[in-house]
Order: C-alpha cells, then structure tokens, then sequence
C-alpha cells in the first residue's frame, strides 16, 4: 500500500515569483469605460492578508468571455479578461478592467496556510441571480468593493470543485 503525500500549503511566494508589471490592469486605469474593482483580503481574526494574490477572470462588456492569448504582455492587445494581483501591506488589491456583460467576475484566491486556492465570485451590485454574500458595493466614485474573508463570522463563500 502506497502512502498518501503529505499535503502542503500554498505561499507566501505570490509577491516574490508571480508578480509582474501591470498584472491587476486588464485595461488601463482611467481609460474609458474603466472601472476599478478593490477590497481587502482579512484572515479569520479580521486581520489584513498581506501576502494574498487575487486572480479574476470575466467576460468582456458584452458578455464573451475572451479566448485571447496573452496576457502577461496585453500592453496594446485585446481585452483578455484575466488577472492577478498580490495585496499590499494592509491587505488591499485592485484591478482596472471593464465591467463584465455576464454579471460577476470569477475569484481565485490564494494565500498562506491554504492547502488549496479558493474559487468565489464576485457579483456586480445590480445582479438578479447573485449569491448572497457575493455583491460587491458600488462606491459614489463609481468604484467596486468587495472584501474577501478567509474565515470567521463574515467568511466569504468559496465554491468547490470536483478534481477530475
């Protein structure tokens, strides 16, 4: 009988490895029809993540979900409805992109002390079929917010997945 292998965490090497210039700008920040999308990422005390990396992937203005290659060099390419970002210091991230046709922005979240990358969504503030929870707030600036909660009394619900 063959033994299991033990598992093992994920990070904190997100900022160190990962990373790349202009890796949360799906579009360029303050272009036209750009909207930001920000939160926080705080573990199960409340406290910020500071070595958290977010992915999104989302559909277009329209709706499509881009099947674009490219982009870690989407400088002056099509819209590839993918990114990443790593938070600060105090547990922020962000992103530049466009506001998706279908009404949420898919999640992975990963972060030290995980086994596994966490899979949520994120739903625009006027969407009719959004999971409770998953909204995130338009601020006056026009801005999206949307604070993810690795665990405790506010903990964000994560979806999962059968491994094939």
């Amino acid at each position: 009988m063959t033994e299991a292998t033990p598992g093992q965490t994920v990070g904190p090497f997100f900022h160190h490895a990962l990373a790349y210039p202009g890796d949360s700008e799906l579009v360029p920040f303050g272009a036209a029809g750009s909207v930001v999308l920000h939160g926080h990422v705080y573990d199960g005390a409340g406290d910020p993540v500071p070595d958290a990396m977010i992915e999104i992937r989302q559909a277009d203005a329209s709706g499509v979900v881009p099947a674009v290659g490219g982009s870690l060099r989407r400088r002056g390419s099509a819209f590839t409805g993918w990114g990443r970002c790593c938070t600060d210091a105090a547990g922020h991230y962000w992103f530049s992109t466009v506001e998706p046709g279908l009404p949420f922005f898919a999640v992975t979240v990963f972060a030290r002390g995980l086994l596994d990358r966490l899979f949520t969504r994120i739903y625009l503030p006027d969407a009719t079929d959004a999971v409770d929870g998953l909204v995130a707030t338009r601020e006056t600036d026009g801005r999206l917010r949307f604070d993810i909660h690795l665990q405790g009394p506010s903990e964000t619900v994560f979806f999962t997945f059968p491994r094939t």
